[in-house]
């Protein structure tokens, strides 16, 4: 899929673009799926009502910014600044977004014939849908990518990620049921990530009564701005909150949390 894109852009450019992408459809899928639904049950006014959306933390995409659109207008030329134009009504109605993905599709080193060809393979698969999201396609699919870029990437490539084993062994010596999990250059979120599957792993066992999810925060830094996105879209996907800062300050935490 990424070659279809790539052309002259090396890993460290096309992964933001492919990355990107992905995130939209699984947001556009999973808002798709919850429009039918209320649309079924309370009509055309409250399906387009954003409250039936965020309160059931799923994100709102307005109607000019849906999956459809963009694959609708896949072939034209001014595709780059649509999907820039997505971008930023999705960060607009959705705050947790703000800043965390990519809005340089319409520069001119991307060629825009390989953006519409590349979306319109991406809307052959459903990422974000109930069915999709019991199977975590879109996290294996994130995951995979991470990794094939981090290989293409070279020694650079691990300045965004972690193999996933050895992050795994990471988190097993810490076990962590409560408290704050810190991660002062976290890259796409690997720590986070594996921190959270521990706890589900767990969840019934270990004597913690399944209440660990609840038990910690996340805390994060990354001086990369690239990476820093990176890692606020490999949580979002996954519906988990955090405090993840751009840059070298410290993250802000409450004295009496946990």
């Amino acid at each position: 899929m990424a070659d279809t894109l790539r052309g002259s852009m090396d890993a460290a450019e096309y992964k933001h673009i492919v990355l990107g992408l992905i995130f939209l459809k699984y947001i556009s899928d999973a808002f798709e799926e919850h429009r039918a639904a209320v649309l079924a049950e309370w009509g055309e006014e409250a399906a387009e009502d954003r409250d039936e959306y965020t309160a059931d933390n799923v994100f709102w995409v307005p109607p000019e910014a849906r999956w459809g659109n963009l694959k609708a207008r896949a072939r034209q030329s001014t595709i780059g600044q649509l999907v820039d134009d997505v971008i930023e009504m999705i960060e607009k109605d959705n705050p947790v977004l703000k800043n965390a993905l990519p809005k340089d599709y319409a520069r001119h080193a991307i060629d825009k014939q390989r953006l519409g060809q590349l979306i319109d393979l991406i809307s052959n698969i459903r990422i974000g849908d109930e069915d999709a999201r019991s199977r975590d396609v879109l996290s294996r699919v994130y995951e995979y990518f991470l990794s094939r870029f981090a290989s293409a990437e070279g020694k650079n490539g691990g300045e965004f990620y972690t193999p996933s084993c050895v992050v795994k062994l990471l988190v097993e010596m810490l076990e962590p049921y409560k408290g704050r999990v810190y991660d002062p250059c976290c890259g796409s979120s690997g720590m986070f990530v594996q921190s959270i599957e521990f706890i589900r792993a767990h969840a019934s066992g270990n004597g913690n009564g399944g209440r660990a999810h609840g038990d910690i925060s996340i805390y994060g830094q990354e001086s990369n701005h690239k990476t820093w996105r990176l890692a606020k879209m490999n949580l979002a996907i996954r519906g988990v909150e955090g405090q993840i800062v751009h840059g070298k300050q410290l993250p802000q935490w409450s004295p009496s949390g946990p």
